[in-house]
């Protein structure tokens, strides 16, 4: 199995009302349950925007400093996530198939380039 990323970035969501929201809410929930049933579903969160943000933190003189703001300029801020452990690239396509159509926005697809660090793994291995 393969672990992917399956990620969209909060300027890809046009505005919506609350209700409209939790429409959208509902309809992932449904892909996600699935997820859970077929034990695919490693992680996922959604909601962050560029108002989520805690601070920034970059070395100086190999010390962690913080930043309360200005954040780092960029254009785009991470809207949501969830991460799979699939058998392909094929399979991880499905997933976010699903939740692009699901969500009405569009999603990105990473391939991890081996196993991650996490109670499902043991000593680094499915």
């Amino acid at each position: 199995m393969t672990e992917y990323l399956i990620t969209f970035n909060d300027e890809w969501v046009p505005e919506h009302t609350a209700e409209q929201i939790g429409e959208k809410s509902r309809a992932a929930h449904v892909v996600l349950r699935e997820m859970l049933a077929q034990d695919v579903l490693i992680f996922t969160n959604g909601g962050l925007d560029r108002s989520t943000a805690v601070c920034s933190v970059e070395s100086v003189d190999g010390r962690p400093v913080f930043t309360d703001g200005p954040f780092v300029e960029t254009k785009e801020h991470l809207g949501g996530f969830c991460v799979v452990d699939v058998a392909d690239d094929e399979a991880a396509r499905y997933w976010a198939g699903r939740l692009a159509t699901a969500l009405d926005w569009p999603q990105e697809v990473h391939r991890f380039r081996g196993p991650g660090q996490s109670p499902r793994h043991d000593a680094g291995e499915k």
